[in-house]
Order: structure tokens, then sequence, then C-alpha cells
């Protein structure tokens, strides 16, 4: 790709690689700004939160299928045209969003907001790569764009807080379209309108397999978030979506090891480095699933309001910023990714044992933020040292495969992480509250001396005698389901810390991660 000519003679090499940097940011207001405060954002479409959480897989699987076609739509049109058309179209619908209520229409645009998403990414992530002409220089170009992915949601968060004390929810979503007017006017300004790529025929777009493997992704998705709430197996249409799900990726692995130029090279996984990528990926976005367990307590146990936990959040941003900047350190020095992530995973499971004896009835901020700042500094030190190794592991004619393959880990470690804490903790939330309350019985003298002296209280209070025992009632049995969460979170964390040891011991005894790995032997990156 010859990118030397699409910027206007007059723009420097620095504003240049500025502008492409915002217009690559979309995918940060798409995938943060439902995800940051997902029950109001919930409450606002009358929906539950794993229909929240289905609605951004949706998206982002979207978004891991699209990749397989993205390059034959941006080789047919000019780059000006194409980048301006799907910014404006990615505008009109986000505003357009923000007047659905109905659900299943809801879901209709996030397919199309999952399409638009990925259709700029190749484009813009190579006419950006070669822009720079050292290891180090690219080395800070995408920590700074993965990290701006990666504080996405907190970013996102504070400033929804803002918006919600002040405005409506409609005006965030005026604003996230108001951002992509801007990359549309930037582009509209500073490039220029020629082809810089071999135009190719639209009929040669796989749209078989482009139907097959976003059908399966979808539907395994689907079988993955509601699986809690449908009670697995007993459902009819888990079932159904899990067999949809198979066949679909059945045929789709066929047709593509059928045809002589597939969508997606199967070669990809001869590579040992690209499976222990993807596996490392897998289990770091399950890892870090645990996070929404300690912002439930802070919400249900703690009783913080959302400028508090939004607050909160900047401490775990601060612990990525120094995360990030100690892996462009190390990439810069080349130190080798065994020891990287090994640092990294170690920090993750000492945030995990660490936070385990912080699940009681209440804490200080004091008590949270050298955890909460250690596991930003974990996850900072392996995002982008996991997304190089990964697509890096293959030979260049194989980049696009294997970046897929990074998305790939990414979503389905997030979508199945969602799936075992829900799993996780309804189960062991049930079990300890039915241990509890065992003990809450009409024989046991401290349950009547409980109930006796709320009651009182709330006859204090002018309630009458039969509503304040009620009332007294539902609060110990309150308490009770609040001692159950926090023997759920503290045995979950706990199981989590052990098996990133066991990860860290195998990353220290694997003979594959030996050496670095090469930056500049694969110059397209689209994880």
């Amino acid at each position: 790709m010859d990118n030397q000519g699409i910027f206007k003679s007059w723009v420097p090499n620095w504003a240049a690689i500025s502008i492409l940097f915002i217009c690559l940011l979309h995918s940060m207001i798409l995938l943060g700004v439902y995800s940051s405060n997902v029950t109001y954002a919930a409450s606002f479409l009358d929906i539950e939160a794993e229909d929240l959480q289905f609605a951004m897989s949706v998206t982002y699987g979207t978004l891991l299928a699209t990749i397989l076609i993205e390059s034959r739509f941006s080789s047919f049109f000019p780059t000006k045209n194409y980048l301006m058309a799907v910014f404006s179209l990615l505008a009109l619908t986000i505003v357009f969003s923000a007047y659905v209520s109905n659900f299943f229409f809801f879901l209709f645009l996030r397919i199309f907001e999952g399409i638009l998403m990925a259709l700029p990414v190749i484009t813009i992530r190579q006419l950006l790569i070669e822009r720079f002409e050292s290891k180090n220089a690219i080395i800070i170009g995408f920590t700074f764009y993965y990290g701006s992915l990666l504080l996405a949601t907190p970013f996102i968060m504070n400033i929804a807080v803002w918006f919600l004390d002040h405005y409506d929810w409609k005006y965030m979503l005026y604003v996230s379209g108001m951002l992509h007017v801007l990359n549309v006017f930037l582009i509209m300004l500073t490039f220029k309108g020629h082809r810089i790529t071999k135009k190719i025929p639209l009929y040669q777009i796989n749209w078989t397999s482009y139907f097959l493997v976003l059908t399966s992704i979808l539907s395994g998705a689907y079988f993955f978030v509601y699986a809690e709430k449908k009670y697995w197996f007993d459902s009819s249409q888990l079932v159904t979506a899990l067999i949809v799900c198979m066949i679909t990726g059945g045929l789709f692995m066929f047709k593509e090891l059928s045809v002589k130029r597939p969508s997606f090279n199967f070669d990809v996984w001869k590579y040992a480095n690209l499976r222990i990528g993807f596996l490392l990926f897998f289990l770091f976005y399950i890892s870090r699933a645990t996070l929404g367990l300690c912002h439930s307590a802070m919400f249900s146990i703690w009783n913080w309001d959302p400028s508090r936990v939004a607050g909160v959040q900047y401490i775990n941003g601060f612990g990525n910023v120094i995360g990030l900047a100690l892996s462009a350190f190390f990439l810069a020095k080349a130190i080798s990714a065994k020891y990287i992530f090994m640092i990294g995973f170690s920090l993750l499971a000492v945030f995990h044992f660490w936070f385990t004896f912080l699940f009681v009835p209440d804490v200080a901020l004091s008590d949270i933020w050298i955890p909460y700042v250690l596991q930003g500094i974990g996850v900072g030190l392996l995002f982008v040292p996991l997304i190089l190794f990964t697509t890096s592991s293959v030979p260049n004619k194989m980049a696009v495969s294997s970046g897929i393959v990074g998305v790939a880990g990414r979503f389905w470690g997030s979508t199945i992480g969602f799936c075992i804490m829900q799993n996780a903790i309804t189960f062991l939330n049930k079990k300890h509250f039915l241990k509890w309350s065992q003990y809450v019985t009409p024989e046991s003298n401290k349950t009547q001396e409980t109930i006796a002296a709320l009651s009182q209280g709330f006859i204090s209070k002018g309630y009458s005698v039969d509503d304040a025992h009620t009332l007294a009632l539902k609060k110990i049995f309150g308490s009770v389901s609040k001692q159950a969460t926090l023997l759920s979170n503290m045995e979950i964390f706990t199981v989590v810390g052990y098996c990133l040891l066991i990860l860290i011991v195998f990353i220290g005894l694997n003979q594959h991660l030996k050496h670095t790995f090469n930056l500049f032997k694969t110059r397209v990156w689209i994880s």
C-alpha cells in the first residue's frame, strides 16, 4: 500500500500520525459507550444485564467476522471516499440509536455498528504503520493506541457519570456521533482523493463464508451469555443455538479448507506461538472478568455511589498506564516474551489473592487502591505484548489470519469469561445462602433477639408491628445474601489466583517462549 501521497503536501508527518490515531479511536467509543454504565444502559432499553452483554458481544462478534472481508471493500473504493462514507454512517447510526427502545431493533443496529467498526481498521492501521520507520516508534505508537482501547471503559464511564448528572443519556450518543463527524472533517481536509490500492471487484467477496462464520459466532455468543439465565441445556433455545453454532462453524471450516484462496488461512494453527498466544489471550480475558465482581461489590455490598465507583476506575487506569509504559520499555529492550508474560500474570495472581481478603461487609478506598493498581499494571503489561506476540508468530502472508486469531481470543475470552463468572457467582451464592439461612430459625435465641431489636427500631420510626417484623426479616435475609456474595467472591478469586499460578509455571516451562518476537516480521496487525 502506497500511503506516501495519501495526505496533502502541507500535512506534516506528526499531524498525519495524529489524525490516523484519532480515526482509529472510533472503536473505543463504540465498545465503551454502553459497557461504561451497564445498569443505566440496560434500564434505558428496559432489558436485563445479560441482554446488554449479548448486544456488546454482537458488535464485537460482527467485527470479528467482518475482518475476513474488509480488504475487499477497502480495495474497491478510493480511500478518502471510503473512510468518509464509513464514518458518516457510524455517526448516523449512533445518533439514531438514541431513539431506539426496542431491543431487537437495537441488536440490528449493533450488528451494523460492528460492520462499520471493522471496515476502516486495516486501512487506517496500515497507513499508520507505514508512517513509522523504527521499532521504537512502532512500539510507542501501538502502545498509545491499544492503551486507549484498554482505558476506554473507565474513561467513558467517568464521562457518563458526569453526563447523567447534568444531561439526558441521549446526549452521550450525540457527542459520540459528533466525534465521528470530526473524523469525516479531518479526512476531507487532509486526504487526497486518489486510489492507493489495486481495485478488486466486489463480486469476489466470499459471502458464504462470511454469513456462516457470523452465524456461528453470534449463536455461540448467545449460548454462553444466556447459559446461566436459561439453565443451559434445559432451554430448547440454547440447545438450538449451540447446534447452529457447531453446524455453521463446521461448514465454514469445510468451505475455507476447500477453496484455493480462503478468507481465513487455517495453516496459522500450525505455528506453536500463535496457538500459545491465542490460549494466553483467552485466559487473560477470563482473568480480567473478575474485576466486574469488584465493581458489583462496590454497588451492592459497600453501597458506593456511581461517581465514587467511576473514580475508583481511575486508580485501575493509572495502573494500566504504568503497565503500558513498562511493556513499551521491555519491548524496546527486546526482553523475552516469556518474562513479560510471567511478570504480568504474576501481578494478576497477586491481585486475586490480595482481594480475597478484602471481600468484607465494608472497606475503605485506602484498603483497595494497591491491589487495584497492581491489577491495572498487570493488564497494561500484558495487553500489547500479547497482541504483538500473537500477530507476529506467522509469516507475512498469514498476517490477516493471525490478527483474526488475536481478535477471536479476545472475543471468546470476554464472552466465556462473562459466562463463567455469572454461573460461578449464581451457584456459589445459592450454596452459601442456603447454608447461612439454616441458622436463621425460630428456635434460635440469637435470631429472635435480632428480629426483636430490628423490629423495635422500625416501630420507633412509625411502622406497624406486622410491617416492622416483615422489614426485620427482610433485612436479616439481605445481610445473609450479602455475606453469601462475599464468600462466593472470595472463593472465585482464590481459584482464579491458583489457576494463574499454574499458568505462570506453564509459561516458565514452555520452550516456545524462549525468544522475543520480531516487530517487523508482520506489517499488518488487526488484532
